[in-house]
């Protein structure tokens, strides 16, 4: 062999070699969950065909369920992985305990990289005699058609034999569906109706939702896959994810009114979540398109306040930003008054007014400009919350008469406004004086309602004395430089419009007592919950009609 042709042939051999080892390294980065670490996957929810363009909600996880569980694995410490996949193997015990399914010997064969839920419609047989009887769809994508009928077959007729129920087989459309013959005149929690379309396998709680599904994916003009809301709100999804949910608004909330149309059925406004994933925990990306009259609004911080220097590392709760007037404006124009979050943020506002006789929309956040931070902690002497509230001066604002304004309110209900040192400081107090008898003398105590402080920069107030103190001596022990919040504020977007942070953990019996609902939200969540270190969210204002904002949910081990 010539030297020419032997250094082609070692060249190509090279080259082939190369190829087979990147195409194996390709092969196996596809299968394990590393990849997932980059957020997740770029694809849609396909089962969007089957569902109509009406529908109220669609809820997809677009990657198999093992890749999420080897992804959790891999975050695992060593130590505890054990833990893990117990917890994990639970969660798919618990998701099927009413079905008398086994996941790993019947789901796992078969269920590929997509499993959507969906509320078809609002009343599928609109029959006002039986009251309303929402249609659900349950999509899910396979990666063997034959295993997943085979599981069909066998599933049905054990049900149908323990339940002493004959089944139905009716051909529709080129389909063949499955489900209990007393399912077509009352529905029934126990076994649904099933097709298998293709690569999905198709459950609906009627025969009826089931038909129209298989209508939705061979009309194009019906489904939600080629509704042009839809594809707008597609749109507005920009980042990998491992699953999407997809909410008309005024068709959801008639569900969960229970009401068989929308109050406002010519109105369009769609929310899209998106679900992304890293080591460090889970982040939520929202999209709100179609509010009428949204402002365009582009971020305005590039990082956390300076505010945040002031705020307790300790903190359950903080919120802060830039201009609290505006941004309240949008929490009240944003959130239903019946909703949790608005009514737990209600009751937090009344509990920090109340005390004062002041209206803290009216008489604090008015006059904030400048930069803010809001905090609520734990007071272990009284077993009681602490608020703290810190704003920044600026020019605009003669904050010596708002100040004023404050000590007169006090006044007015009949509290004392006396200044006294805290080391080198002067602090300001609003104290309710009672008597108090103690065996034969009787004495003045002094309950303190409310504290602030002028310092040249900020404004600070406060519920106690004790709180105001620990905002002047906090150095480095304050919010802005914990390592708790820093991770939690990694994850989300550089730019936006400020924080609003939970500390789980340090909070959680606080919230509970608050927050009744929460509860019941926990057990349905608790493989969450349980894991939860902290929640923050921020928003990213608003570009061309479309509300952005970010949850994170920092996770541990």
């Amino acid at each position: 062999m010539k030297l020419r042709s032997f250094l082609f042939t070692l060249v190509a051999g090279a080259i082939a070699l190369l190829l087979i080892a990147a195409i194996t390294l390709y092969w196996i980065l596809a299968q394990s969950p590393l990849n997932l670490l980059k957020g997740g996957v770029s694809t849609y929810p396909q089962a969007a065909m089957f569902v109509p363009k009406q529908a109220p909600a669609l809820v997809s996880l677009l990657i198999n369920p093992e890749k999420l569980e080897a992804l959790r694995q891999l975050a695992a410490p060593i130590s505890k992985r054990r833990r893990s996949r117990q917890e994990w193997q639970e969660l798919k015990t618990n998701l099927l305990a009413q079905t008398g399914l086994d996941y790993q010997r019947d789901i796992k064969p078969w269920l590929g990289d997509e499993v959507t839920l969906a509320i078809a419609s609002l009343d599928f047989d609109r029959n006002r005699d039986n009251g309303i009887q929402p249609g659900y769809l349950l999509i899910t994508k396979t990666k063997d058609t034959e295993k997943a009928k085979e599981f069909l077959q066998v599933a049905y007729s054990e049900r149908a034999i323990a339940s002493n129920r004959d089944l139905k087989f009716e051909k529709y459309k080129g389909v063949n569906l499955t489900y209990p013959s007393s399912l077509t005149t009352k529905q029934e929690s126990g076994i649904w109706a099933s097709a298998v379309v293709g690569d999905f396998v198709l459950f609906a709680n009627h025969p009826k939702v089931l038909r129209e599904a298989i209508n939705n994916a061979q009309a194009v003009d019906l489904n939600l896959t080629h509704a042009s809301f839809y594809q707008e709100a597609l749109k507005t999804i920009v980042e990998p994810r491992i699953g999407l949910a997809f909410i008309n608004l005024p068709a959801a909330s008639a569900w969960a009114a229970k009401a068989p149309i929308p109050e406002t059925p010519a109105l369009e406004q769609m929310l899209t979540v998106t679900l992304s994933a890293n080591l460090e925990g889970l982040v939520a990306q929202t999209a709100l398109i179609g509010v009428k009259g949204a402002l365009e609004q582009t971020p305005v911080l590039s990082g956390p306040v300076d505010t945040l220097a002031y705020v307790p590392a300790t903190s359950i709760m903080a919120a802060a930003g830039v201009d609290l007037d505006r941004f309240w404006q949008e929490i009240v124009t944003g959130l239903a008054p019946n909703s949790p979050l608005a009514q737990f943020i209600n009751r937090a506002i009344a509990s920090l007014q109340e005390p004062l006789g002041i209206d803290l929309p009216q008489d604090i956040f008015s006059w904030v400009r400048g930069e803010y931070a809001l905090s609520l902690v734990s007071n272990p002497d009284n077993k009681q919350l602490d608020w703290l509230f810190v704003a920044e001066k600026t020019p605009a604002t003669e904050v010596d008469l708002v100040i004023e304004h404050l000590d007169n309110l006090a006044k007015e209900r009949g509290l004392s406004v006396g200044n006294f040192p805290v080391d080198d400081t002067q602090i300001t107090a609003w104290t309710k004086l009672k008597t108090a008898t103690r065996q034969d003398s009787v004495s003045l105590d002094a309950e303190v309602k409310g504290a602030h402080i002028n310092t040249p920069k900020y404004v600070i107030l406060a519920s106690s004395v004790e709180a105001i103190a620990q905002a002047l001596a906090l150095d480095r022990n304050s919010l802005l430089n914990s390592k708790d919040f820093e991770r939690a504020v990694t994850s989300l977007p550089l730019k936006n419009n400020g924080y609003f942070y939970i500390n789980w953990q340090n909070g959680k019996s606080a919230f509970e007592k608050n927050i009744p609902l929460l509860r019941v939200i926990e057990l349905s969540a608790q493989s969450l919950f349980s894991h939860l270190r902290s929640l923050t969210l921020t928003s990213q204002g608003s570009e061309n009609g479309v509300r952005r904002a970010t949850v994170f949910f920092n996770l541990q081990a």
